[in-house]
């Protein structure tokens, strides 16, 4: 791993330092082999790469794409869903040949937001028509949300980090900031960099952006601590109290490797100030039944998510 070029047209730190190759990236061992095996022998499949909110996959699919010399065309998928996506972009750009004859290479990212039921279904027969041009990687959080057809025309690749290499990785993450933070001339405490790491560990775009919100204020010390603690679940009360279920299942998602009952032991801390008085009981019960729940349900996204709808209808919130 080295450190990326510095794109000084980008201001976001997430952009201005995305890993322009391969080897730039920071990847478990596994996928790095893999991935640089894909750029020797010249030749891309068909990819769906699945895994959790900022663990890289967008910046792994871009910078094949780079390192292979192949034009690419890039489309957020959660924006651009519909049908008409294929009949006119990825149609018109798929059909032509690239200047060198070289294939080219079609970027959905988001892909589980794309129609499960007119768009993913169509995609199947474009892979087939144009495999002599064009190649395809969907980037997505829940693998589950591709249809079995696309999966069985792709190669799946999970973005997970074995628990052998957690300490590598943050470690290579933690020198990545410290990169970062001397290139901008930002004054921080290792320390304190670390805990920052940790708090949103192995969400890398979630540091990044933390990173260049603090370093506002001039350097990153023990003074962001407090913030740090109670950044995150402000977020979600904030989508609780103006009853955006989007913005609590995305919140939900980049905090999948809290404990939920962890969760909702901070909430329950919170009631007295986020939650009128006369709510505050039966938000309590709610709060304690979903506890319960937990020990014994086999998806805790969902019942996490069960409580929060519930809290948003049934509570009523102090104005933020």
């Amino acid at each position: 791993m080295m450190n990326p070029s510095v794109n000084n047209r980008e201001f976001l730190f997430v952009e201005k330092y995305r890993p322009k190759t391969i080897a730039d990236c920071i990847l478990p061992v596994e996928l790095q082999d893999t991935f640089e095996k894909v750029v020797k022998t010249g030749q891309m499949q068909n990819m769906i790469f699945a895994g959790r909110a900022g663990c890289g996959k967008t910046t792994v699919a871009k910078a094949l794409a780079n390192d292979m010399g192949y034009d690419c065309l890039f489309i957020n998928a959660s924006e651009e869903s519909g049908i008409d996506v294929l009949r006119t972009k990825i149609r018109n750009y798929a059909s032509t040949v690239s200047v060198d004859g070289s294939p080219k290479v079609v970027i959905l990212d988001e892909a589980d937001f794309l129609n499960p039921n007119s768009t993913q279904p169509a995609l199947r027969s474009f892979i087939e028509e144009f495999s002599k041009s064009c190649r395809f990687i969907f980037t997505c959080n829940q693998k589950n949300r591709i249809i079995e057809p696309l999966h069985s025309r792709c190669t799946v690749f999970e973005f997970t980090i074995p628990k052998a290499e957690t300490k590598k990785i943050a470690a290579a993450m933690f020198e990545r900031c410290q990169f970062i933070l001397d290139t901008e001339k930002i004054a921080y405490k290792g320390e304190v960099l670390a805990q920052l790491i940790v708090r949103h560990f192995p969400d890398f775009r979630r540091v990044l952006g933390e990173i260049q919100r603090y370093s506002y204020g001039g350097k990153i010390d023990e003074g962001i601590l407090a913030n740090v603690k109670d950044a995150s679940i402000g977020e979600l009360v904030d989508a609780l109290r103006t009853k955006n279920f989007k913005e609590a299942r995305r919140w939900l998602v980049e905090n999948a490797d809290d404990d939920t009952n962890r969760i909702f032991r901070r909430l329950y801390d919170s009631l007295k100030d986020i939650m009128t008085p006369q709510s505050v009981p039966a938000a309590v019960l709610i709060i304690a039944e979903y506890m319960y729940k937990a020990a014994f349900v086999t998806d805790a996204e969902i019942n996490a998510m069960a409580c929060f709808t519930q809290l948003m209808a049934e509570c009523e919130f102090r104005k933020g």
